[in-house]
């Protein structure tokens, strides 16, 4: 999907480059802010760098560094990237109809590449799934744009922190960029009642939770704002 050139030349693709450009600089700055984070827990910059490109996963990375300097098990590390990272799990099963048509490599790219701000844009573009094959020609295109801008973003600055690690003070608060950006979506997405009490209860249930262990505050705030929407749908 990714990798096809004829949805280079797709409008959708273009728009997609588009909605995601407004976002990209609070993507930009949290990736500036993780790549600095990762120098100063003492990765070298080698490991610093060959995280920057292959790890495109931010709060995971986030979550995973202070315990990486602090010697923590494997283990530990692995489970606490998997448990910040379940919300992926909800997202990957909201977009398997739109992708299923695919062939497994494409939707593996398709996986890896996509991020939180993506997802929220595409859904937000294409609410219902399917159609014939000019729409699913349209929805690659548009997902490629969307996700190419969001990869670049965050790997280049990504990157840059690396390299500027030591002229960068993290007390400059970077990450706060990021998490204005995903409060702008998040805003421009609460159309309805439903979505926002689902908004709502999402995060309540977060804050509730924020004791718990390796961010399962975030999977129990996932949780419930799905189980109490399935619910009111049903109703």
């Amino acid at each position: 999907m990714f990798f096809l050139r004829s949805n280079y030349r797709h409008p959708e693709f273009r728009q997609g480059v588009l909605d995601s450009l407004a976002v990209a600089p609070g993507i930009a700055a949290w990736g500036l802010m993780t790549g600095v984070t990762m120098m100063k827990s003492g990765m070298s910059t080698f490991e610093a760098l060959l995280m920057s490109v292959t790890v495109f996963a931010g709060s995971s990375q986030l979550a995973a560094i202070p315990l990486m300097s602090a010697g923590a098990p494997m283990w530990v590390v692995l489970a606490t990237g998997f448990c910040v990272n379940l919300r992926f799990v909800v997202f990957s099963a909201h977009l398997r109809p739109y992708v299923m048509h695919l062939p497994l490599w494409q939707r593996l790219v398709c996986g890896y590449l996509t991020a939180d701000l993506s997802y929220v844009l595409f859904t937000r573009r294409y609410p219902q799934h399917g159609g014939d094959s000019g729409m699913l020609r349209a929805q690659q295109a548009y997902l490629a744009g969307n996700c190419g801008v969001s990869w670049l973003a965050w790997v280049a600055c990504s990157v840059l922190g690396v390299v500027l690690a030591n002229f960068i003070p993290p007390d400059w608060g970077l990450g706060f960029a990021g998490i204005l950006a995903l409060l702008g979506i998040l805003c421009s997405l609460a159309s309805s009642r439903l979505r926002l009490v689902s908004a709502g209860v999402a995060g309540a249930a977060a804050v509730a939770a924020f004791a718990l262990p390796f961010k399962l505050n975030i999977l129990v705030g996932i949780a419930a704002a799905v189980a109490l929407c399935l619910t009111l749908e049903k109703a």
